[in-house]
């Protein structure tokens, strides 16, 4: 890979028991999204102007460690931010690989063309992809505690990403993971003012039948919108009915 890569790494966790199933790995966070997810709690690789001053791992350091670790880890996490709209992923994926470890990929799924380019090539050994809400044409009043003054209705997937979600590429990147070769996930961070129950079963028929779908608890961590700073999590009973209901649809179902 040339020395004058773009690739910004944002984080490094040198070890984690839990990001890579059933696998000791390091997880690598990869600075910039495209997304504006307003719970989002990563705003230190999402926003630029945090990012700017964030702290930066170079590549050389990365590998490094890497090889330091060949033996030990089993695994690599990439994440964001968002990886795939670095067009170095590939190559760096390769890098990895290449030393001997396993790559698994997490994503928003925007971003197929690079998702095909990576299955293909073998880069990635295990895909997650976020769902952040139903993915058919359904609106949703924005008068919230959260957006007091708007009076128009926005769709769903526009609210959970704050940005004009191209909902077919989403489509497209579920497809893709279903019909490949690589493990992988569907996942949702289940948040109060964004989802209510029917939005969950909603996206569990959109993508169904599928091999696993995990529902995740909204985290109170710095999010990038502050006023979610304000929301309680729904209690964990609530995410175990939805699962009870949704399990049918799926090979694994849990709530993380």
């Amino acid at each position: 890979m040339s020395n004058n890569s773009k690739i910004k790494i944002g984080g490094l966790q040198k070890l984690t028991l839990l990001d890579y199933p059933g696998k000791l790995a390091a997880t690598v966070f990869l600075s910039g999204c495209n997304f504006r997810c307003p719970f989002c709690y990563s705003s230190e690789l999402v926003l630029p102007e945090k990012i700017k001053n964030q702290p930066k791992i170079s590549e050389k350091e990365f590998f490094a460690f890497l090889k330091e670790r060949k033996g030990m880890l089993e695994g690599v996490v990439i994440c964001g931010g968002e990886p795939t709209i670095n067009k170095q992923l590939p190559q760096f994926c390769q890098k990895i690989k290449k030393l001997g470890f396993l790559v698994k990929l997490d994503t928003n799924g925007s971003n197929p063309r690079m998702l095909k380019k990576l299955i293909n090539e073998k880069l990635v050994d295990y895909v997650a992809m976020d769902i952040k809400a139903p993915l058919g044409i359904n609106f949703q009043f924005s008068i919230s505690n959260f957006q007091k003054n708007s009076k128009s209705q926005i769709p769903k997937y526009e609210i959970a990403t704050g940005v004009k979600a191209e909902t077919d590429k989403i489509k497209e990147s579920i497809k893709l993971i279903k019909n490949s070769d690589v493990d992988y996930e569907f996942r949702t961070t289940v948040v109060p003012g964004i989802h209510q129950k029917e939005d969950i079963l909603q996206i569990a028929r959109d993508i169904s039948p599928a091999k696993k779908y995990f529902l995740q608890n909204f985290r109170l961590e710095k999010n990038i919108d502050p006023n979610f700073e304000k929301v309680n999590p729904y209690p964990q009973e609530f995410l175990l009915e939805i699962q009870k209901a949704i399990s049918p649809f799926f090979d694994v179902c849990q709530v993380r």
